[in-house]
């Protein structure tokens, strides 16, 4: 079963964020937007560039209401530690979750259970707590903070337009579509 429009799952963890930890639970992704996006590990290798690339679209992300979460199954100590002694995880001002339980990673559907970490996973949350893009991918590859900005930039559009949907590739500002009888077979 897909989680497209379930309602997150009631949580309680700790991050690390701008030099303190910090409680987090579903109750602070909801009234704005959210975006969780899950790692499989601090100190690792492809998990650094994401997170720098995330740090560097960070004031995109809170000019259009949105936080973003970084998730993995460490602690938020081990959060601190990685944040203190890393160039590219010290550009990081968004909030670093720690989930050594492994409760979010099992309830988003993203853990590994027999090596104890996540998958790439990224998901989109609106104000109401459900989930409107998800994406999971192999931990062998990267994800784009760009490309994450345009999709939240879409989810936030059909929000705010109801019955229009954004076409491939769309950008703010772009033509969308409104489904109806008389575009079937046009497109």
């Amino acid at each position: 079963m897909s989680l497209i429009n379930t309602e997150i799952k009631p949580f309680k963890a700790t991050a690390y964020h701008n030099g303190k930890f910090v409680p987090v639970s579903e109750q602070s992704l909801k009234g704005k937007w959210s975006v969780l996006v899950f790692y499989p590990a601090d100190f690792t290798f492809v998990c650094p560039t994401e997170l720098e690339d995330l740090a560097d679209h960070y004031a995109e992300f809170q000019k259009l209401g949105i936080e973003v979460y970084s998730v993995s199954c460490d602690t938020h100590f081990s959060h601190k530690a990685w944040h203190d002694t890393s160039d590219a995880i010290r550009k990081v001002k968004y909030p670093m979750i720690g989930d050594p339980t492994q409760v979010l990673a099992r309830n988003f559907g993203v853990l590994i259970e027999e090596e104890g970490m996540a998958l790439r996973g990224t998901f989109v949350i609106d104000p109401e707590g459900k989930i409107k893009v998800l994406e999971v991918q192999d931990n062998g590859i990267g994800r784009d903070a760009a490309e994450l900005l345009r999709k939240v930039r879409a989810a936030q559009y059909v929000a705010t337009h109801p019955g229009e949907v954004c076409p491939a590739k769309w950008e703010e500002g772009d033509e969308t579509l409104t489904p109806s009888l008389e575009l079937v077979g046009k497109i």
